[in-house]
């Protein structure tokens, strides 16, 4: 009995003195790892959409033509491809000839270079928190990016917080700043600040359905304090500041704080309006900035968007002309953080869903 009491002992020790390591490596794993993000060890990856197509288009034509039809295909392609080449060519011979530059492309002249066409995606929450994949994204494409270039964003958001969605908005205008022409597709949803990132595009796309506009601002607070009062339980606020807090949640709330409260919605309404105006002079914003949204059609009609059209139909159509880049940036997270996003953004859609209901509203900013 003495030896397996003496063996368990052992036991013991050993199974703390490995737990303990195990921690001490996760830790120091975990630091490491939290050192590594801090130094932005992200990474940007590209889609050729050109690419993408062409592929496409083998796999179907290999199914759906015979061998003859494939082979003659084929023949006809390199057959293309060397009219091609030869046209260069001549061109190039012809421009050495005359004493001209070369007639290949120039990227510093925006008449002969083929543009490149770079797209983004937004997929915005309530509190925007794609926007720290996107400042990445845009910084990599101006980095790039020549006169002429075209950056598309593929846009989904029904807005959230309004400082958020201000720098989201922000992070669109460097594109401008750059004259770059900045083109946003809609194909379910932009609505209060995700509208107010489509209103800095030069041109906005939507889908026939796709939701738009929802241009005003909306606060909800519950207020428990006559639950309080009826359980004998007192709350306290000390501020320093008339306005430093209007309306509270446990404390008693007062019509002057109520009428402060309404005030800054109104004024942030207001500096709603005027970017919206600075963007899109065309809307008359004593119609469209009623809080209301609209489907695609009835959007196009009030001047809230410039076409409709989906935004794959959209990108295979510039494929024809130019070539097209989809950029993405990713950084790659520890688990608890990963479980964390996943258990926020369960949260958020419980949030959005409840809030529709509740104000009969698909978005508020």
């Amino acid at each position: 009995m003495e030896f397996l009491a003496d063996y368990g002992l052992f036991f013991a020790k050993l199974f703390t003195l490995l737990v303990a390591l195990l921690i001490l490596i996760a830790f120091i794993g975990g630091m490491r790892l939290k050192e590594k993000m801090r130094q932005g060890m992200g990474q940007i990856e590209v889609r050729h959409w050109n690419d993408k197509l062409r592929k496409l288009q083998e796999m179907l034509r290999s199914e759906v033509l015979d061998k003859p039809a494939l082979k003659q295909l084929a023949k006809q392609e390199k057959h293309k491809q060397k009219q091609e080449a030869k046209q260069e060519k001549q061109q190039r011979k012809a421009a050495k000839q005359t004493g001209e530059q070369s007639a290949e492309p120039d990227d510093g002249d925006p008449e002969q270079a083929k543009h490149n066409v770079y797209v983004i995606n937004f997929h915005g929450d309530i509190r925007a928190q794609a926007v720290d994949a996107l400042r990445e994204e845009i910084t990599a494409v101006l980095s790039v990016a020549n006169a002429g270039d075209e950056v598309v964003i593929k846009l989904e958001s029904g807005g959230g917080l309004v400082h958020a969605y201000g720098l989201a908005s922000s992070q669109l205008l460097r594109v401008k700043e750059k004259s770059l022409k900045l083109t946003i597709c809609v194909d379910k949803v932009a609505a209060s600040g995700g509208y107010m990132m489509a209103a800095v595009a030069d041109h906005i796309i939507a889908a026939p359905f796709a939701v738009l506009g929802s241009i005003g601002v909306l606060a909800q607070i519950p207020n428990f304090h006559r639950f309080l009062k009826k359980h004998d339980v007192d709350f306290e606020m000390l501020t320093a500041g008339e306005y430093k807090r209007t309306l509270t949640m446990l404390g008693e709330n007062t019509d002057k704080g109520r009428k402060k409260f309404q005030n800054d919605l109104e004024d942030t309404h207001n500096l709603f309006k005027e970017f919206v105006a600075e963007h899109r002079s065309q809307l008359d914003l004593a119609e469209v900035a009623t809080g209301e949204v609209w489907f695609g059609k009835r959007a196009l009609d009030k001047g809230l968007i410039d076409e409709l059209c989906t935004s794959d139909a959209y990108l295979v159509a510039r494929c024809e002309e130019s070539e097209v880049y989809e950029v993405k940036y990713t950084e790659k997270k520890p688990l608890q953080e990963r479980i964390g996003v996943s258990l926020q953004t369960v949260i958020d859609n419980l949030a959005i869903r409840w809030l529709e209901r509740l104000s009969r509203r698909d978005a508020w900013f």
